[in-house]
């Protein structure tokens, strides 16, 4: 919803949201403008993450895709996931304790795959977001508002306003709607 109010083009955006990906699945993306990006697909089973880091030296590293459970093995056929640009994959079903991957060899190195640089704003932490959204869209962007929209709190036009004075409620009425933010409007 950040992305949404302060970026409107759908088309340059940092991140986005669908909330009605296909029948009982949900689905963000990041792209960030260079190659980079990831795909994340949830589901009833859970969550299905794919990434692809340019720079990373694991471009079609042997066993990234392997293992990957049934319950997301139609991501692997997902024209819209860029599967063949991939340098990490990990999924974790409801069931499972924690994140999973294929059975791979990494070489040496701090981030071989990319994945500690490409999910690391999504730590839950409204500071961090706040950091990366003011470097990224090189503007000030108000903290406080920031943990209102990561609180779930409806969106009134003064929390609008406060991220993007360009923007209005009505302007986001089909973010609102794609995205599927909670609360009233």
């Amino acid at each position: 919803m950040l992305d949404a109010i302060l970026s409107p083009k759908w088309q340059c955006r940092y991140y986005s949201f669908d909330s009605r990906w296909s029948e009982g699945e949900q689905m963000s993306s990041m792209r960030d403008g260079c190659g980079d990006g990831f795909f994340a697909l949830f589901n009833a089973a859970g969550c299905f993450l794919k990434g692809f880091a340019h720079e990373a030296p694991m471009r079609d590293w042997p066993g990234v895709l392997d293992l990957v459970p049934a319950e997301f093995a139609g991501c692997l056929e997902e024209s819209a996931f860029s599967m063949e640009d991939t340098t990490f994959c990990i999924w974790r079903r409801y069931s499972d304790e924690s994140w999973q991957r294929g059975a791979i060899e990494f070489p040496a190195g701090g981030d071989p795959d990319g994945s500690a640089s490409l999910l690391s704003p999504l730590d839950g932490r409204p500071e961090n977001y706040q950091a990366w959204a003011e470097d990224y869209y090189e503007r000030p962007v108000p903290l406080e508002a920031v943990r209102q929209v990561y609180a779930n709190m409806p969106l009134t036009e003064k929390l609008v306003q406060e991220l993007n004075p360009e923007l209005t409620l009505e302007d986001l009425a089909a973010d609102l709607e794609e995205i599927g933010y909670p609360g009233k409007w």
